[in-house]
Formats: C-alpha cells, sequence, structure tokens
C-alpha cells in the first residue's frame, strides 16, 4: 500500500489561521467570562477543528488495483481498471473535491469524475498507469 500526502493549499491555511484565532478574540472582547462566553467560544472553535480534520486527515492511497480518497468526511474509492482519462493541472467544476489545493488530477471514470490534488501528480500518474496502461493523460 502507497500513502500519497495531500497538497495543501494557500486558502485552506489562512482559513486555519483565522478561525485559530477568532474564538480567543472573541473572548478577549467579553467584560465577563461566563456561560454565553464559554458557548460561543465552543461555537466559533467548531469550524477550525472541522478544518483541522480537513487539513491532517487528506490523504490517496493504492490498495489491490484501487485508488482510495479520503478528506475529512469525504470518502471512497475508484477501480482503477474503470478510469479513462486524468486531466492534469486544472480544477473540477464538477464531481467529489477530496482536495485543498488547485492544479491537481481530474480522475474520469464513465459516469464519475473525482478531483484530487496529490503533492507530486506525475507520481501518482505513473502508478496509476502500472496498474492500467490504457488510461489516457490530458494537460500539460
Amino acid at each position: 500500500m502507497k500513502i500519497y500526502q495531500a497538497k495543501k493549499g494557500v486558502g485552506i491555511k489562512v482559513m486555519l489561521v483565522v478561525f485559530a484565532f477568532l474564538p480567543f478574540i472573541k473572548i478577549s472582547y467579553d467584560s465577563q467570562f461566563g456561560f454565553s462566553s464559554l458557548f460561543m467560544f465552543l461555537l466559533l472553535l467548531t469550524p477550525f477543528l472541522f478544518l483541522n480534520w480537513i487539513y491532517f486527515g487528506t490523504f490517496y492511497w493504492i490498495e489491490n488495483g484501487i485508488f482510495h480518497y479520503r478528506s475529512g468526511f469525504l470518502k471512497g474509492n475508484l477501480e482503477i481498471n474503470q478510469i479513462s482519462r486524468i486531466t492534469k493541472n486544472k480544477a473540477s467544476w464538477s464531481g467529489v473535491k477530496p482536495a485543498m489545493a488547485s492544479k491537481g488530477l481530474v480522475i474520469k471514470m464513465k459516469y464519475d469524475e473525482v478531483y484530487i490534488a496529490p503533492e507530486d501528480n506525475e507520481e501518482v500518474i505513473s502508478d496509476l498507469l502500472n496498474v492500467n496502461s490504457g488510461i489516457e493523460i490530458d494537460g500539460f
């Protein structure tokens, strides 16, 4: 089993920093720290925890001829022999997107489309082609 780490774009990093400090900024402006402040702190902390789950829980792997992906609550797999085309360095506006960056790979099958953004596009393409040499590669 080979694991591919996901590329982490600037947007997700900025959102993590903003949501990390937002609860503390809110508390610093409260004159009294009570139940409502604690509730607001936890409410503002929730998006930060959710983004961390996505940030640290996005990765891809190939095992037994199947390409698996996981990104927070999104998870799934694709039979590599069913993949017809991969478009490099392009984003997708449809389909499933377990990715956090741009210039990834659009993996197309007969009826489905999945956008991923691994750290090394060429390594993933090479390993997918080792299983299914009939995959067409588009892009630059």
